[in-house]
């Protein structure tokens, strides 16, 4: 049976970056193991009061069984404002709700931040570490995986301009796999 990782991309943008090293990673998963997306689309913003009076929207619920369902996730964020963006932090917030009930208790994570920018997604890296740390998500630590210039990763079709940027996303890809075989309940 293979083990089934999703991949959250914290941008909802048509032509995100985030997206867009989301389906290339899609075609690296090894034997064994199979790639999906999640979509964060359609996900209201969090209020405590849709589970406490038993009016949880249906995308809540959607999304909560879908994350239930996956084994390990690969996050893919860009960074706003020297952080994640709420979108992304909306569906941690989502998937920990009702408390005593998170979606994300032990799934080995793996993080991927990105920017058109030199300093590449640090700061919502390391935001979204904490998140993890307190929602008990193993999210691996090597290799740090930060990409600059994203906007110049990809041609108009979508295809990774030259082999060094893919050959570099492979790797971490394979030292996830790695990674997730070792810390997997």
């Amino acid at each position: 049976m293979s083990k089934k990782i999703g991949i959250l991309a914290g941008s909802l943008r048509k032509e995100s970056f985030s997206k867009k090293i989301g389906q290339a990673i899609i075609s690296m998963a090894p034997e064994g193991f199979e790639f999906t997306t999640v979509s964060l689309a359609d996900l209201p913003m969090y209020n405590q009061d849709f589970d406490d009076d038993n009016q949880v929207p249906e995308a809540y619920t959607v999304f909560r069984n879908e994350m239930k369902s996956l084994d390990g996730v690969i996050f893919i964020t860009p960074e706003y404002n020297r952080s994640v963006p709420a979108v992304l932090k909306n569906a941690l917030d989502i998937g920990s709700r009702p408390y005593g009930q998170s979606v994300w208790d032990g799934k080995p994570a793996a993080i991927i931040s990105n920017s058109p920018g030199n300093i590449a997604g640090y700061g919502a890296n390391h935001h979204l570490r904490q998140s993890l740390v307190f929602l008990n998500v193993p999210a691996m630590q090597q290799p740090e995986v930060y990409i600059n210039k994203a906007n110049e990763l990809f041609d108009d079709n979508g295809q990774f301009k030259d082999e060094r940027s893919k050959d570099m996303l492979q790797k971490a890809i394979d030292a996830y796999i790695i990674w997730f075989n070792k810390n997997a309940e």
